[in-house]
């Protein structure tokens, strides 16, 4: 059952695979809310990238991304059947091929540029304009929306985000192998955390959880409260 609130922001920042998406989607549709995965934007311009040979394992033409922005038209479809949206690339769902492996190893390169975090940012500013969204991702809080009623901060154990991260690629039919997945958590860290732009930092009005060892549901319910907490005042 939909519960009546009214309409603040919700920002929910935290490293890969700490559970941001799952824990936002349930929210937003437990509050009735609008739910924005923007970590499957970033990861939709990198989709983009690659289909385009922009980005490889060696190269990445950092200019030509930039100058091909306003050919990437990005969508959050619906889907009644899953009971959330799923994203679009100039009209193609890409929702699995952004989850893969292969897409991961590149997201992060792809993140730091500039004028890709701002082509994304103004469309995020777009989707929360009216308030009453869930909003998950690596810089909600500090830049996307510095001054949302509610902000969370998921961190966890890389080994734990590892071990899950492979079971939801087996679970979505990926082949995965753990030390390879351990090395790109590792690695999308420390880029996420030490690019020169927008980097992933927990901000003073945040509210850290750690879910290391905590189970989807206490997650969820440690978040809730939280929510509630601001929503009753």
């Amino acid at each position: 059952m939909t519960l009546k609130t009214p309409k603040i922001t919700i920002a929910v920042d935290g490293f890969s695979s700490t559970g941001k998406s799952t824990v936002a989607k349930r929210l937003a549709k437990e509050l009735g809310y609008i739910y924005v995965d923007t970590g499957a934007m970033y990861r939709a311009v990198t989709v983009y990238a690659m289909q385009h040979d922009l980005i490889n394992k060696t190269d990445f033409d950092k200019d030509l991304l930039v100058n091909s922005l306003d050919n990437i038209e990005l969508e959050f479809i619906y889907n009644k059947k899953l009971g959330f949206a799923e994203i679009y690339l100039n009209g193609k769902n890409i929702e699995k091929k952004i989850r893969s492996l292969e897409v991961s190893n590149f997201v992060s390169p792809v993140a730091t540029v500039s004028e890709v975090r701002r082509f994304l940012v103004d469309k995020q500013r777009l989707m929360g304009l009216n308030k009453g969204v869930v909003m998950d991702g690596r810089d909600i809080g500090s830049v996307v929306f510095p001054d949302a009623e509610v902000k969370i901060f998921l961190t966890a154990n890389a080994k734990i985000r590892a071990e899950r991260r492979l079971l939801e690629l087996k679970e979505k039919g990926f082949e995965g192998n753990f030390d390879e997945i351990l090395q790109n958590v590792m690695d999308r860290d420390h880029i996420d955390s030490t690019r020169a732009d927008s980097p992933l930092i927990k901000v003073d009005d945040a509210v850290e959880i750690d879910a290391s060892y905590i189970n989807k549901e206490e997650q969820f319910q440690e978040v809730l409260s939280i929510v509630q907490k601001v929503l009753n005042e």
